[in-house]
């Protein structure tokens, strides 16, 4: 009996033996090959790139995965706690996996059982990171050595930061922090006991608990883990009573831009993010971007393009129904599937339930977090409110004469709430005409607001930076400014009068707007009343080397041809452009460099960018001792002379006070500007500046078409800019234009551009530079030669009166 005990005793241990060789070759043959988990060292994982406004706030955000890292300090206890509750008791106390967990597991993989739990949170690290989630016993072996030697390595804090930044909790969220935001729009020290458990249910099955789809089991998952909270003494059993009575109260945070009206603003700021470090540092990078966006400057510059463009649409007539639905059945689930113009709250997209020549009757789509009341919510049109739409913009003449004959049953159409009248609403469309505006900083470059057209939901092209249009007579100031830097003032006398020019064998005959002339008239009176012959006159008597010169130094075109027809604005460029090279005027002459990125700083909060380059020793003192303020070097180009600058300047106010935008800008601060008109009236423009503010707009459709009667930049364009200004002006200073050191001013007779009597009507005072001066005889720049002195006298009563009184000579 013994020698049979000794026996098996000998056969047990020799099988135990070679089992336990065949484990350890199995181990050491699993092993060769196992990751590195030195890696977890330098742990980067994909983090959401953030992009803030000028005043800090969140404006958009991109992301591969949507993860914002939390180093575990900054976790509060409570969440370590609902996540130690739901998924691993014991972190603090075992080496790295749950015994008793794995070997259910093992049993359970082996006996061909359903698949069982048991993973730690540290196995979870180690299979996240560093395996595959194929379902084998070999890598769950992996798992378990890896849980090991990553517990001798790490500290149990830093595995758990792991592992609450890595995991996916649905939604495209990824990490503690980014679910925080995504599920509850807050950051995880605002969490509630019922948020924090709902968010530690997630990791075990995000779709399994969708808080919308699967409302029943989320709750249920999320109380489990409530009462686990409260099992492991985390909370008091009242506490937990106290939670599980709350709902889920998830408010999922839409994507996309979160500041109103900043879409145009948020998608330039992402491609020249994407130009210069590409589209793995955008949606993976974790950079923290600071823009130049100033969310009341950019509301306010939206509105008055809006304004605009509907007015103008309106003026047009009515387009018809933007689509049709049948009313019978249920209307509100129908209209529910269309989808409006996101980026317009201000409008509300309704269907025709009745149209009589009383009004019309809408019922109104619900919006997404609608309440039960408002899912057949209606409103009423009353005949006034829509009379604008008894026109149809195809014929573009009177068709109806009350709503019935516009509008019938079915009918989709946009609606806007009439101010203090809760069911009144008047009737909206979407303007099919076209625009982009741009507002800057002229000191700094730094753009404030960008509008690149009605509706970024109707339309994501950026009209303001990427549509090609010719400026027209926008662009005359920069003539104006070679010629003042060329010997010319704004006294100077031109020839407006009818020009020929012979080009190729092909004649030319520019023209002014209107097709008047008006003879002799000093450069004052050419920009303000916008005069193409004398412009072109002007152009041609400097050569247009130069003026293509000027045209490239100011950035509005890389290249300019040097050809005549370029003086009136026919080459194109961009708004963005435009109001960049009028920057230069605003602030004396100083080239500056367009940006919507002040900073952009990385991960771990590097500056890797930054658009403020100028040097300033001292600025970084860490103690006064009674030294000097720090001065700013700045070194950017001078590429206007300073003088001739406020000379520009103080002409172009002659245009918003006198000229072609006379009357459309009304505000208590001094204003520059240019209109323009381009051939056949299809772009409309303005720009225009303070002494702290540029912005610029034009008006036109996006296939450019002729607007119409009366579309020129001063009836179309100046009046936007007028709305705009006027509101901006309360986030500016009352300050002036600066007046160089050494301008001279003196009276002059604003049509003859010579020096005034005292008492003389129609004078002005005119800025000229050191040893310039009003001429002392009438003179006239660009006369043709087989004019004479009888056929100027008879086309310009001014210039009769200036020769007859002063005598002088004409050239």
């Amino acid at each position: 009996m013994i020698r049979l005990i000794g026996y098996f005793f000998g056969l047990a241990s020799t099988l135990f033996l070679v089992v336990a060789a065949g484990v350890a070759l199995y181990l050491v043959t699993i092993t060769k090959d196992l990751p590195d988990y030195a890696v977890l060292n330098s742990y980067e994982p994909p983090v959401t790139t953030r992009v803030h406004a000028g005043n800090g706030a969140l404006m958009t955000e991109y992301a591969e995965q949507r993860r914002l890292f939390l180093p575990i300090q900054a976790i509060p206890d409570r969440v370590k706690a609902a996540f130690l509750s739901a998924e691993d008791k014991n972190f603090y106390q075992h080496p790295g996996i749950d015994v008793t967990g794995f070997a259910r597991a093992a049993l359970a993989y082996v006996t061909g059982g359903p698949t069982q739990g048991g993973s730690t949170i540290t196995q979870q690290v180690a299979k996240n990171f560093l395996l595959t989630n194929e379902q084998t016993m070999e890598r769950k072996a992996k798992e378990a050595i890896l849980s090991f030697r990553i517990e001798q390595a790490y500290s149990k804090d830093k595995i758990l930061e792991l592992y609450l930044n890595e995991i996916f909790f649905g939604l495209n969220s990824y990490g503690i922090a980014s679910a925080s935001l995504t599920y509850f729009n807050k950051s995880v020290t605002e969490l509630t006991i019922a948020e924090t458990a709902y968010l530690a249910a997630l990791p075990k099955g995000p779709a399994n608990y969708h808080p919308f789809r699967r409302e029943k089991a989320a709750v249920e998952r999320r109380n489990w883990v409530i009462d686990r909270m409260a099992e492991n003494g985390y909370i008091t059993k009242a506490d937990a009573e106290e939670a599980k009575q709350q709902p889920l109260g998830v408010n999922v945070r839409r994507g996309g831009p979160q500041l109103a009206g900043s879409d145009y603003f948020a998608e330039e700021v992402r491609r020249q993010i994407v130009d210069q470090f590409g589209a793995d540092k955008l949606l993976k990078g974790g950079l923290s971007v600071r823009t130049s966006f100033d969310p009341e400057i950019q509301m306010e510059a939206r509105k008055a393009l809006q304004d605009g463009l509907i007015d103008y649409d309106e003026r047009r007539g009515f387009h018809g129904p933007i689509d049709q639905i049948d009313i019978n059945g249920d209307w509100a689930a129908a209209l529910s599937k269309l989808k409006p113009l996101r980026d317009v709250p201000e409008w509300r997209m309704a269907v025709v339930l009745a149209a009589t020549a009383d009004g019309v009757d809408v019922g109104l789509r619900p919006d997404a977090d609608s309440d039960a009341a408002d899912k057949n919510a209606r409103g009423r049109i009353k005949p006034d409110d829509m009379k604008w739409a008894y026109r149809d913009s195809k014929g573009q003449r009177s068709t109806a004469k009350s709503p019935a004959g516009v509008l019938k049953a079915g009918d989709i159409v946009y609606v806007e709430q009439i101010s203090g009248q809760s069911n009144s609403y008047r009737l909206r469309q979407p303007p099919k005409v076209q625009g982009g505006m741009v507002v800057m900083d002229p000191h700094t470059g730094r753009v404030l607001a960008i509008v690149g057209g009605f509706s970024y939901a109707q339309s994501e092209f950026n009209r303001a930076t990427q549509a090609m249009r010719q400026p027209g007579s926008s662009f005359k100031p920069f003539i104006y400014a070679a010629a003042l830097d060329n010997g010319y003032t704004p006294a100077s006398v031109v020839m407006d009068a009818p020009l020929e020019v012979v080009s190729g064998g092909e004649v030319w005959r520019p023209q002014n707007y209107g097709g008047e002339v008006a003879g002799p008239s000093t450069l004052r009176l050419g920009i303000e009343k916008s005069r193409n012959l004398m412009t072109v006159r002007l152009a041609q008597d400097m050569g247009m080397n130069l003026v293509a010169e000027y045209a490239d130094s100011f950035g509005i075109y890389d290249k300019m041809p040097p050809l005549l027809a370029m003086s009136l604005g026919s080459g194109e460029t961009t708004v963005m452009r435009m109001v960049s090279a009028y920057s230069v005027i605003a602030n004396g002459g100083k080239q500056i460099k367009p940006t919507v990125i002040d900073r952009i700083q990385d991960r771990y909060g590097k500056t890797i960018f930054r658009h403020e380059d100028r040097a300033c020793e001292g600025c970084n003192a860490t103690v006064w001792q009674n030294q000097n303020e720090p001065t700013i070097v700045d070194k950017r180009e001078q590429v206007l002379d300073p003088m001739t600058a406020y000379q520009v300047t103080s002409m172009m106010e002659g245009v918003v006070q006198r000229g072609t935008a006379a009357g459309k800008i009304k505000v208590d601060l001094p204003v520059a500007g240019k209109t323009g008109t381009t051939n056949d009236e299809k772009d409309a423009w303005f720009v225009g500046y303070t002494p702290d503010l540029v912005a610029g707009l034009y008006i036109g459709f996006d296939s450019p078409a002729p607007l119409g009667r009366g579309g020129t930049g001063g009836s179309l364009a100046a009046p936007i800019f007028g709305e705009f200004i006027s509101q901006a002006a309360k986030h500016l200073p009352h300050s002036k234009f600066i007046v160089p050191n050494g301008m001279n001013f003196v009276a002059v007779n604003r049509k003859t551009g010579m020096a005034a009597m005292e008492g003389e009507p129609d004078t002005i005072m005119e800025a000229f530079k050191p040893g310039t001066g009003p001429a002392s005889s009438f003179n006239v720049i660009g006369m043709d030669g087989n004019m004479s002195q009888e056929d100027i006298l008879r086309e310009s009563p001014q210039a009769q009166q200036a020769i007859t009184g002063g005598g002088g000579g004409l050239y």
